[in-house]
């Protein structure tokens, strides 16, 4: 327990106070299911991309990735660099693409594309990610926020859940965009500070604390041997392909925002700048890991004894930084949670009205939408608040590795559907349920064959249990999905897709202009 000056406590108030104010300065404009889920199509490009910025920087990135760095490197940085590279390939045609054949859900171009159960299979796989990921942010701020004053996580947990269910409920898409900005803004002076004060208050100096930190490898992405059987720099680097194929492409938190920019144009430029700010603040806060590694073992200070890694950034916040920077610096994770969950939880609801109250009920009216919508706004809160629960009670130890695990598990090959769809118009529905029935049985195996409990495998069968790391299964249940979906179309006769679902359809329009 740390005691915290009642001038930081009156900052993190005031933030409180005033994203609670936006939600309800927002909520006397959400009269439709459409400015709730879509916004006025109004918000500035550069407001968007913030959005999308904030939206991907969540407490994970400020709590979780401090304490891989410590306790390893930066080789989970890796994931994050891939994304660049693959928004450069592909967003020029995934934006234009949704713009024009989704209403709002993302997974809409699933079904147009592959029928129904596609769009079925990937719309709940969408929802356990964010499920199992709103959960390990809320309990990750949680934890610090806890750490920090002696007040328990579970109290943490609902005051915030509390908070972040009222701003989503009431101020919609809106409400979301511009507080992310506002949160964005102070994730990165955040960030800036707690750097800033571990560099320049080292008694050598900023230079000579980065060298310690290479020197050491705590700035480094190895292993770099080609391997796949451990967490090596390759595996991180196709996992992170696929990372970003699946969260630029299918991940309905993003091409939400592709929705709500006013133009094609607007919706790529918000894309880039989500991006662009995105990696330099990971490695920011990978760097603040490393730092504060070489900090509390140079002899300058004592870390309290069975500390876990999770909870040095929090003690360090607390014990090193002065009065008024620490309620800036909470504020600024504090907003980092409410930036993703609240994203998180507007998502979630517009797939719940989109993808089935409304299959199931046709006849509704958009006021049914709207109420349903913030229905699920609320359920999906409550969701959140019951499995950072689970997490407070196994201790959360790891956070950031369980939470890539679960990408792995979750994603089930929805890239290999959407690669599938938009290279190839041969491919059909029937091919693509073989690719997802071998893709489901080979992700139960490795899941089995890996997973312990007491020390023990759940499903032990020798040589034959699954060889590579977990990680690797978010790039093969794509690749099975992909493959095998494409070959399988071939034993079944269908006319092939049009081209305004595939990549051909854009290459014909350019041509056009």
């Amino acid at each position: 327990m740390l005691n915290i000056h009642w001038i930081d406590v009156a900052i993190v108030i005031i933030s409180v106070v005033f994203t609670l104010g936006a939600g309800f300065y927002f909520a006397r404009r959400q009269k439709s299911s459409d400015q709730y889920f879509s916004g006025s199509k109004t918000i500035p490009a550069w407001a968007i991309g913030i959005s999308i910025f904030a939206t991907l920087i969540s407490s994970v990135t400020f709590l979780a990735y401090p304490a891989a760095a410590y306790k390893s490197n930066w080789i989970l940085l890796v994931q994050g660099l891939m994304v660049p590279v693959v928004l450069v390939g592909l967003i020029w045609v995934i934006v234009p693409l949704f713009r024009k054949v989704i209403r709002l859900s993302t997974y809409e171009y699933f079904e147009r594309r592959f029928g129904v159960f596609a769009r079925m299979y990937s719309s709940v796989a969408f929802i356990l990610t964010h499920f199992s990921k709103m959960g390990t942010v809320l309990y990750l701020v949680s934890l610090a926020l806890a750490t920090l004053t002696g007040l328990d996580v579970t109290s943490y947990i609902l005051m915030l859940s509390v908070v972040i269910i009222l701003l989503t409920l009431l101020g919609g898409i809106e409400a979301v965009i511009w507080m992310d900005v506002i949160q964005g803004f102070l994730l990165i002076g955040g960030g800036l500070l707690c750097a800033g004060i571990l560099l320049f208050n080292y008694e050598g100096g900023a230079g000579e604390m980065l060298r310690e930190a290479v020197t050491i490898k705590k700035i480094d992405f190895g292993p770099y041997n080609f391997s796949f059987t451990e967490l090596t720099f390759w595996v991180l680097v196709v996992n992170g392909i696929f990372y970003a194929l699946q969260k630029y492409g299918t991940d309905q938190t993003i091409v939400q925002r592709y929705l709500a920019a006013k133009n094609d144009k607007d919706a790529k430029k918000a894309a880039y700048i989500g991006v662009l700010a995105s990696v330099p603040v990971w490695a920011l806060f990978m760097l603040i890991g490393s730092l504060l590694f070489v900090f509390y073992n140079s002899g300058g200070a004592v870390l309290p004894d069975r500390m876990k890694a999770d909870q040095v950034f929090t003690y360090f916040i607390g014990t090193e930084l002065p009065v008024g920077a620490v309620g800036l610096v909470l504020a600024a994770l504090i907003a980092a949670a409410i930036s993703s969950l609240d994203s998180d939880m507007n998502c979630l609801a517009a797939i719940g009205v989109e993808d089935f109250y409304q299959r199931f009920k046709p006849s509704c009216t958009d006021k049914d939408r709207l109420f349903v919508g913030r229905l699920l706004v609320l359920f999906s809160g409550i969701a959140m608040s019951v499995v950072a629960l689970l997490y407070a009670s196994w201790s959360g130890e790891g956070v950031l590795g369980v939470v890539f695990e679960l990408y792995a598990i979750f994603s089930a090959g929805i890239v290999g559907i959407f690669l599938l769809g938009l290279f190839s118009r041969r491919a059909n529905k029937q091919g693509l349920y073989v690719g997802l029935a071998v893709c489901v049985a080979f992700t139960a195996y490795a899941v089995l064959t890996t997973t312990k409990i007491d020390g023990q495998v759940i499903l032990n069968l020798g040589h034959y249990n699954f060889p590579q790391h977990k990680y690797m299964l978010g790039v093969y249940s794509h690749l099975i999905v992909l493959v095998v979906g494409y070959l399988a179309s071939f034993f079944f006769k269908s006319e092939k897709a049009t081209e305004e679902l595939t990549i051909y359809g854009y290459f014909k329009l350019k041509e056009k202009k």
